[in-house]
Parts: C-alpha cells; structure tokens; sequence
C-alpha cells in the first residue's frame, strides 16, 4: 500500500495519478481518496476505461487527456462535476458521446475534447476547416447548452443563439478513410499529432487547455490542467 500511495500526488481534495501507463483506474485510488477528492487528475495513462469513478462520489473536476478512452465510455452519474477535458484520446462518435455527458454529468460547464476525431479541425484532419469547427461548437451546445467553456474558447450569446435556432442540423461527419498503401505494399501509418500547446505534450509539462488557466504544481509529473474558478468568471 506504502508503494502504490507513493505514486500519488495529494493537494488538499485534488488528486493526481499522471503518467504510470495504467490501464484502469485502480482500486486503492477509490477506496482511499473517493469520498473527498473534488479533483482528479489521470492523464498519460493507457485508460481504455473510467469504470473506477464510481467510488468518486463528489467529483468536480475531471481530468483524463493523453489516455486510450475510445466510444464506449462510460462515466457513473456525477452530480457535482463541472469541469471535464477529454483530450488527445480515441472518440469519434460525439453525438453519442454528449447524449451520454448530459445524461451523467448535469452540472458541465467546462468541456474539452481537443485531439479527438469527435472535435474536427485541420490538426486533426488536413480536409477540416475553421467552418467545421463552428458547425461542431454548435452542434454540442445545442446538446450541452448549459456549457460556459468548449475546448480553448468561451461560449457566446451568439453561439448559444444559432445552436438553439439550428445546432440539431450541425453536427459534422467524418467520412471514413481508405489507407492508402506505401511503396512497400504496407498501410501507411499516420505521424502523431496533437492541436495542443507545445507545453501540453507530455507527462513532465501538462499545460491547461482552456483561455484561462491556473497552475497548481504537485507532484513530480504534473503542471496539470487548470481551469478557471468560479471567482474568476
């Protein structure tokens, strides 16, 4: 137990378990930190699950980028969560994806979902534009329209205005892509790529994402995201 709690950074209610390459959230983590934490930190894993929040019961702010959480995820109800970034995984289905998010997290305020083929733009995909970028901040606000923040921008009046009158008619499609063979026969393989700061890349420098941000140091990994308070708005 000494060892597994040494890989841990502890501020007060914020938690950080960044960089370890787990696969799930572990048990130790619920069973000692869940029913205080309000802020959990799990970036640079190789999450393909957030099963283990379920003992996470006063949840606030979630943190999850650099990890392998694809359209099967699942998030328990967490009535007190408002801050939720989703960076650099493996989603692509956003429709589902928010219907989900409204249906689990109901006090989202604060969303992120750059590095996902669910948020299109040209880091992403070289065929997207800043208009399908638009298209999609419509599309989720007209499912989340309780939304303050959406990635790296601040939600409008304007913005709220046109995802009413026309958000259920915006949401973009990604066509599916032929690999195309290399010279030796073999499928190319894409080059990594990430729409985030320099400093947001790794384990050792994780910036914020949002306009925004405020930097609480703990631990020997993590600069971490941090988001605007409500003393801030």
């Amino acid at each position: 137990m000494l060892h597994t709690e040494s890989l841990v950074s502890l501020n007060g209610t914020q938690l950080s378990y960044m960089g370890h390459d787990a696969k799930e959230i572990p048990h130790f983590l619920g069973d000692t930190y869940g029913q205080f934490a309000k802020r959990l930190d799990l970036s640079f894993n190789q999450l393909r699950s957030l099963a283990g929040l379920k003992m996470f019961t006063e949840l606030e702010e979630l943190v999850v980028d650099n990890n392998l959480l694809g359209n099967d995820l699942q998030l328990p109800r967490l009535p007190n969560l408002h801050t939720l970034t989703l960076n650099k995984n493996q989603l692509t289905d956003i429709e589902a994806l928010l219907e989900h998010l409204a249906d689990v997290t109901p006090s989202l305020k604060y969303l992120s979902l750059l590095g996902n083929e669910a948020c299109p733009n040209q880091l992403v995909s070289p065929d997207k534009d800043e208009d399908d970028y638009q298209r999609y901040r419509y599309f989720v606000l007209y499912k989340l329209p309780q939304l303050k923040f959406l990635d790296t921008r601040k939600v409008t009046k304007t913005e709220l205005m046109e995802a009413r009158a026309r958000g259920a008619f915006m949401k973009v499609v990604k066509p599916k892509s032929e690999a195309v063979p290399n010279e030796a026969g073999s499928e190319s393989r894409s080059l990594p790529y990430t729409p985030l700061p320099r400093g947001s890349r790794d384990a050792k420098n994780h910036k914020g994402v949002f306009a925004k941000c405020r930097y609480i140091y703990y631990g020997k990994h993590s600069e971490g995201n941090r988001f605007i308070r409500n003393d801030q708005l």
